[in-house]
């Protein structure tokens, strides 16, 4: 998400973000779709900026994003409440399920380049129908921001990653 590379995010960062996304999904400023994705990721950049202590006013860095999540474990409601938010966001059909090419969608909108999730994909859908459904999202989404088992299927909900060499502080 660190578009300039520099460590640190920024609101330019999560603006960036946002148009990745409506892009992929075709959503034109002004839409409902863009204007729902805007509120999505903009209030997300609030919240993230509200518990940053590290860095200078306006960045957070990604100690500050790991204590936010160090925190989390205690919080699973309010995670889970993301989900459903979040849900809503990604299912651009809104049939109430998540598809493999929806999925794949998201991942690319906040990699920002295309991105191979069919291996992925299956790891995420235990039931192996095909789709994600609210309930499922939901427990993957919480074991992803609240959980503390590295090998639950959650882990994998922004797709594969490495994780970065060093901590900046």
């Amino acid at each position: 998400m660190d578009v300039n590379g520099d460590g640190l995010l920024e609101e330019a960062d999560f603006a960036a973000l946002t148009e990745r996304w409506a892009g992929v999904r075709g959503a034109t400023p002004g839409s409902a779709d863009h204007n729902r994705l805007t509120d999505i990721m903009m209030g997300w950049w609030r919240t993230l900026l509200a518990t940053s202590h590290h860095g200078p006013r306006d960045t957070v860095t990604l100690d500050d994003v790991l204590a936010v999540v160090d925190r989390l474990g205690e919080l699973r409601q309010p995670v889970a409440a993301t989900a459903m938010t979040m849900f809503e966001a990604i299912d651009e059909d809104a049939d109430g399920m998540i598809s493999a090419p929806e999925y794949r969608r998201l991942i690319e909108s906040w990699s920002g380049r295309r991105t191979d999730t069919d291996e992925v994909f299956p790891l995420l859908d235990g039931d192996g129908d095909g789709y994600l459904s609210r309930a499922e999202f939901t427990e993957l989404w919480t074991e992803f921001w609240a959980g503390d088992d590295q090998d639950s299927p959650g882990t994998w909900v922004f797709g594969r990653f490495e994780p970065p060499a060093t901590v900046n502080g």
